[in-house]
């Protein structure tokens, strides 16, 4: 069983209003889409990055994965990985090969005839998630819709928002949002903020102790995760727990980040693909941490029930809207968790409708 074939695929989708976080605005998403063929078998995989990725799959990959067994994942991440050494790995290089990784999975569990999490080990029938959104663009109206959705719509009783408009300098705007958010969702369900690097160390601590004065138990990215030093400060300084690991795009990224963080996040469109994700679980469990994953639920959800660390799951707005937009497959969330697996279908379940997404289509 050889891989015959790669087929690579990108779409930019508007998103349903303007989003921004503390240091970047947007208002479109590009996925791009790999399908890997074993004679009349297709896994699917994807990534959310610029559609240049999708050239890099084309241009340094595709080569190095045609013809490999379409058992050995591991093996073709490797080939992959040292194809691409002179090119440089983070970034747009990691992204592709994530995507091909996380299709190359789903083929082999396809030709299988087997759920991924059968395939991979589960250790949980059910993965908790996270409603992620809460834009510093969004409005007041706008913010408690999209929270009561989740929280007294889904029964998702985690949320989060952006927070640290402006690299930081509306400290008071910031704060009157997560009072807002507060008052929106209740006293019960878990609060969550992410400035997405957005303070720097003082301004971080600042925050977080008034933070708690609201019940926030997850701050993300308080300070650049590229400051490790400040990330621990800010950690041994704040009550409630701080994340970061969302750019990892290599295994080494993740063990120089768990020493500094009460949880580690990692993203399997970024950091290499499943293969490289289920790494980056085992070296949070090895040293005591919880692993979550980063925004693309469906390509996560289905690894992250075979982690015994596993916290949660983010179920992010413009992904979640994409994913069950243009696949197939989507899980639901409602009560606050979903079962990947559960269907019996082989791989992750998931197809592409491309025939729906063809308006969208950028490359």
């Amino acid at each position: 069983m050889k891989i015959d074939r790669l087929d690579v695929t990108a779409y930019t989708v508007p998103t349903d209003a303007p989003e921004a976080d503390a240091t970047l605005a947007w208002d479109e998403t590009t996925v791009v889409v790999v399908e890997a063929r074993s004679g009349t078998t297709t896994g699917l995989g994807w990534t959310y990055a610029p559609a240049d990725a999708g050239s890099v799959v084309c241009g340094l990959l595709r080569a190095h994965v045609l013809g490999r067994s379409s058992m050995d994942i591991a093996g073709t991440n490797e080939a992959m990985g040292r194809a691409v050494r002179n090119a440089g790995r983070p970034g747009l290089v990691s992204c592709a090969i994530s995507a091909v990784d996380i299709a190359l999975w789903d083929l082999k569990a396809r030709l299988l005839e087997l759920p991924l999490p059968q395939l991979i080990g589960a250790v949980h029938e059910s993965v908790p998630v996270y409603g992620s959104g809460g834009f510093t663009t969004y409005h007041d109206t706008h913010l408690a819709t999209q929270l009561t959705g989740w929280v007294h719509g889904q029964g998702i009783e985690r949320v989060k928002i952006k927070i640290g408009e402006s690299w930081g300098r509306t400290f008071e705007r910031d704060l009157a949002r997560v009072r807002h958010a507060r008052d929106a969702i209740g006293p019960h369900a878990e609060l969550y903020v992410d400035a997405n690097g957005g303070y720097n160390r003082k301004q971080a601590v600042r925050m977080g102790h008034a933070l708690a004065e609201h019940g926030v138990g997850w701050f993300e990215e308080p300070v650049s995760s590229d400051d490790l030093d400040g990330l621990r400060v800010v950690r041994d300084l704040v009550v409630c727990d701080v994340a970061a690991g969302e750019y990892g795009y290599m295994l080494p990224y993740f063990a120089r980040m768990a020493p500094v963080v009460d949880c580690l996040q990692a993203d399997a469109t970024r950091c290499g693909g499943l293969t490289v994700w289920l790494r980056a679980a085992a070296l949070a469990e090895a040293m005591g941490l919880e692993i979550s994953a980063h925004c693309a639920p469906h390509a996560h959800a289905h690894a992250a029930a075979c982690v015994p660390n596993v916290r949660h799951l983010e179920w992010f707005h413009d992904h979640a809207r994409i994913e069950s937009t243009l696949f197939t497959g989507a899980l639901d969330p409602t009560g606050g968790s979903v079962r990947p697996g559960v269907s019996g279908a082989p791989g992750h379940g998931m197809s592409f409708r491309h025939e729906t997404a063809t308006r969208y289509r950028v490359l």
